[in-house]
């Protein structure tokens, strides 16, 4: 047994901290320092109780299970649409508080804004909290939060919500590298995959509900509605999230939390690669569904917000490629995927260049091959980062969604930008450059390269994959 004269200092923390990750020894120490303290906490924030079967029990640690997994998947649909529902409506928007289609295009940019913010403010705390009050207090805050949204009738309130509403936000980011910490390494990639694909479900979905509300009613009803569903996952996770153990022990100061994701960003050849694709796929991401609102608006379609807001549907074709992708990553290795599917999407945005303004079958073929390549690019991207380290899954799930959002912000200002002083056609090939530059950096260091290579190939270009790969114990 490890008593408390064994467990490691503070000081052996923080340095571990600053290479990204702690020892089994570590992990195994919190669980002695509990179960010989009697430590059981049975209460949520000093009011509720927590349902016993969910409460922390060292002697019977929680098990990896796919019940659970999909729970986490469905709220996360839920959770992530909060972001997405004002994409279809903006038209609507800009009518509503009498402002110009530019300005009320700062209410995606701002979420987005406040998101990437929260992702690097609050998400790397999963590393070491209790992650069942967090979640539950996050979503507590945003429900509330979204019943200003019904009400103010004021843009600038509307964008200034928006902007906190995105910033706490981030449960689904907490859920996320927790499935990925608990799964299995041979099916880390499909479970992952579940999650993800609630996620990127709740993007697509989001789109289609609120142009049909809007379509029949006034657009604030779709805020009324994400107020009722956030209290529905609220209830619901509050019965079936398990009251998971900190994986440090001790205690950590806040600020060397973010020095170590900084260390992490820059020392790590293979962290630095994802984040830089990342930057550029996800760039790609918002500027297509951001400025397709405005395509299909104006000439030469003229369409509905209802007939906009269904184009959503055919994102949720490409989604559908969510479990697959995560088979296929399981299978071979993250830079293979990644060079396919790039490959793929570079060749589908080649047909938005040439005919996304000119006829709707070119959006429609453009849509559904980018959707269904991006899933696999998304999954095969954070299975990538995570390789880095097993014990900073958490502050590297955060440095990927952080660069998946400051990807969206550059997507929708920049791509917004460009469509209205140069037209549809130099917005698409705007994105056209972007994955023309993620292919690069990817060849730029080959799949079997070790550690601290930052450029060139090592080992071939073998195609299965090891489970042991890049991984540390740091």
């Amino acid at each position: 047994m490890i008593n408390e004269t064994t467990l490691p200092s503070k000081a052996a923390v923080n340095d571990k901290l600053a290479e990204g990750g702690s020892s089994d020894r570590d992990n195994y120490s919190l669980k002695e320092r509990e179960r010989q303290k009697g430590y059981q906490r049975s209460m949520e924030f000093y009011l509720l109780p927590i349902p016993k079967h969910l409460q922390l029990n060292p002697d019977k640690p929680f098990t990896f299970k796919y019940s659970t997994t999909i729970i986490y998947a469905v709220s996360t649909t839920i959770i992530t649409g909060n972001l997405y529902y004002c994409q279809p409506l903006l038209i609507q928007m800009a009518k509503t508080f009498n402002v110009s289609y530019e300005r009320v295009s700062l209410v995606p940019t701002l979420t987005q804004a406040g998101y990437a913010l929260g992702l690097f403010l609050i998400c790397p705390l999963g590393d070491f909290i209790r992650r069942r009050q967090v979640v539950l207090a996050l979503i507590l805050l945003t429900t509330l939060l979204t019943i200003g949204l019904t009400a103010t009738k004021s843009a600038n309130v509307f964008c200034g919500l928006s902007f906190i509403i995105g910033f706490l936000n981030v449960a689904p980011q907490i859920l996320i590298p927790l499935v990925a910490e608990t799964a299995p390494e041979d099916v880390r990639g499909f479970a992952f995959s579940i999650v993800l694909t609630g996620l990127m479900f709740g993007i697509m979905l989001s789109r289609v509900v609120s142009g049909l509300i809007a379509e029949w009613a006034n657009w604030r009803i779709v805020y009324y509605v994400a107020t009722g569903l956030q209290a529905v996952v609220l209830a619901g996770l509050y019965f079936t999230m398990p009251d998971y153990p900190r994986k440090f022990s001790g205690r950590v100061q806040y600020w060397k939390i973010h020095w170590s994701m900084v260390v992490l960003a820059v020392t790590k050849p293979v962290a630095v690669q994802v984040i830089l694709v990342n930057l550029g796929a996800s760039a790609c991401f918002s500027y297509y569904w951001v400025t397709l609102t405005f395509l299909l608006g104006g000439a030469p379609y003229h369409y509905s917000t209802l007939i906009i807001g269904l184009f959503g549907l055919i994102g949720l074709v490409g989604v559908a490629a969510g479990p697959l992708s995560g088979r296929v990553v399981d299978k071979i290795r993250p830079w293979h995927s990644l060079l396919l599917c790039t490959t793929f999407l570079l060749v589908f945005q080649a047909v938005q260049v040439v005919g996304g303004g000119i006829h709707v079958s070119a959006v429609i073929i453009s849509g559904v091959g980018q959707d269904f390549f991006q899933q696999i690019q998304c999954v095969a991207l954070a299975t990538y980062i995570f390789s880095v380290s097993k014990a900073a899954i958490s502050r590297l799930n955060a440095l990927y969604m952080v660069s998946f959002y400051i990807g969206q912000i550059i997507g929708s200002s920049a791509g917004t930008t460009i469509f209205f002083r140069y037209g549809w056609r130099a917005a698409a090939f705007f994105s056209f450059a972007l994955y023309a530059a993620q292919l690069g950096l990817l060849v730029a260091r080959g799949p079997n390269c070790s550690a601290g290579t930052w450029v060139g190939y090592e080992g071939g270009v073998s195609i299965p994959r090891r489970f042991d790969d890049g991984e540390d114990t740091l």
